[in-house]
């Protein structure tokens, strides 16, 4: 996309209380993605060139119309961070006195370091052990997530990671690895959500039910985990 461009919106939610944790918020879907997740249920999210679903500025209208009754606008995805409309989008947001929430996988730490002070809360998507996130994503670009997973803790911004789970794409190693990146880091908390098949294109996943999460090592007691 190009710089200036509108924001390209691919739907919007307007009140979610599962989005952001104990937050009541608008959900404003932003199009485009330069990654090709397997387990993808929004792939018409993916495409950068689709029409965009509303205009933002009517959009912004509206979350006029509801201050007082949510508390904050979470930007997810596709993958919020390729928009170069996005921290305009932001700082509009707050100065209608809304919190300001944003999911990201982390494909671009300097589109996130432009952000980061607009960010009351980030929910990370830890796809794999960053030497790994081939076999996910489709792309090689684990030290770009690990920089801005970097990024965001530095920030001392609030945070929820969270890693979607399927046995044919994360092994028990694997989950390992990423338990200890995590308890490394400081991570206190993880969220791991088991691989739905709505809206998913890949036949591989979709025939393999995910089953038991594995048990995560001991060695990992400071770090929480919740299961979705």
């Amino acid at each position: 996309m190009r710089p200036g461009a509108a924001l390209g919106i691919g739907g919007l939610v307007k009140m979610s209380a599962s989005d952001w944790p104990g937050q009541l918020a608008a959900v404003v879907f932003c199009q485009g993605c330069a990654w090709r997740c397997r387990y993808c249920h929004n792939p018409h999210l993916v495409p950068f060139d689709r029409p965009s679903a509303a205009r933002w500025e009517r959009v912004l209208a509206w979350l006029g119309r509801r201050r007082g009754l949510l508390d904050g606008v979470v930007f997810s995805g596709g993958e919020p961070t390729c928009q170069p409309a996005l921290a305009g989008a932001m700082g509009q947001v707050r100065e209608l006195g809304f919190k300001v929430g944003l999911h990201t996988g982390g494909p671009s730490p300097l589109a996130l370091a432009a952000v980061l002070p607009l960010l009351d809360w980030v929910g990370f998507d830890f796809k794999a052990p960053f030497c790994s996130y081939a076999k996910v994503t489709g792309r090689d670009h684990g030290h770009l997530a690990q920089e801005s997973f970097r990024l965001i803790r530095e920030a001392g911004v609030a945070c929820e990671v969270r890693t979607t789970w399927h046995p044919a794409l994360l092994s028990p190693a694997d989950l390992e690895d990423m338990a200890d990146t995590l308890a490394a880091a400081g991570g206190r908390e993880w969220v791991i959500q088991r691989f739905r098949p709505e809206g998913c294109a890949d036949a591989e996943l979709c025939a393999a039910p995910p089953g038991h999460l594995p048990a995560i090592a001991a060695r990992h007691r400071g770090l929480r985990l919740t299961v979705r």
